[in-house]
């Protein structure tokens, strides 16, 4: 693959960065990861898909960038301390987080239809497994002396997207754990800030109706599709020396679908 205009622009802005990109054998996460190595980091992904997650990793190596692979789930406290340790031991530290790892499994159905298991599920990965993941990277983000964390939310928890009640919820909850970790976290320099994507030609996206998608597409102020790129600049930046003095921040990168 070719390095696209973002990458060119964020070339040498990660130099020396160690990143742990969770959710990353495939969509926009492995946009995270590959724009993190264009820009000079080392890093590791992290994945329930076991498969798809070291087929990654391989890709990003053949382009020349530092990565490792770690297969974990994000619904278990176990799991997550495990890859913490991982990472952190071949990196040789860590400086950066993008917890993107996260399941939709509600679309389609009204708040008095979603199934009460599901709930949990949503929760348990979107929410307690931001937090628990946050939580095992602290000690070394401290370390670094330089720490970011970008948590991946929605911008349909700006929004209010109906028949997606807990996702939105969970959304919204990273959003608002993001303002409170930055407060806790800014005391040891760890910056925390959130990233609100709309709509996004990704495989997680591949479910959602082609009407949908024209919704989207036609309200816009920048009306056309929005594509993994888009939000990969915002999230190098949130990692670099750039946006040292940035947390707590919720940046909605949806071409002015929502305007926050």
């Amino acid at each position: 693959m070719q390095p696209d205009q973002v990458s060119i622009a964020t070339q040498g802005l990660l130099k020396g960065r160690r990143v742990l990109v969770t959710g990353g054998a495939r969509g926009l996460g492995l946009e995270f990861a590959r724009h993190a190595g264009r820009a000079g980091a080392a890093v590791v992904i992290a994945d329930i898909l076991a498969n798809e997650l070291h087929a990654a990793a391989e890709d990003l190596r053949a382009e020349g960038i530092q990565a490792q692979s770690v297969v974990f789930d994000q619904s278990s406290p176990e799991s997550i301390t495990d890859c913490v340790v991982q990472a952190a031991q071949w990196l040789g530290g860590l400086d950066g987080l993008v917890n993107n790892a996260a399941i939709t499994n509600s679309g389609g159905k009204a708040l008095n239809e979603l199934d009460i298991d599901v709930w949990d599920k949503v929760m348990a990965v979107n929410v307690r497994g931001t937090w628990l993941m946050s939580r095992a990277c602290w000690p070394a983000l401290k370390a670094s002396g330089r720490g970011s964390i970008v948590n991946l939310a929605s911008d349909t928890s700006l929004w209010g997207a109906q028949n997606l009640l807990a996702y939105v919820a969970s959304k919204g909850a990273v959003i608002a754990m993001s303002r409170s970790m930055a407060r806790e976290m800014g005391v040891d320099n760890i910056t925390v800030n959130a990233v609100a994507p709309g709509l996004t030609l990704v495989e997680a996206t591949e479910y959602v109706p082609k009407h949908r998608h024209e919704l989207y597409e036609g309200q816009r102020a920048i009306q056309r599709q929005q594509v993994p790129d888009d939000v990969s600049g915002v999230v190098t930046f949130l990692l670099s020396d750039l946006s040292r003095f940035v947390t707590g921040q919720v940046m909605a990168v949806n071409g002015g679908f929502v305007m926050h």
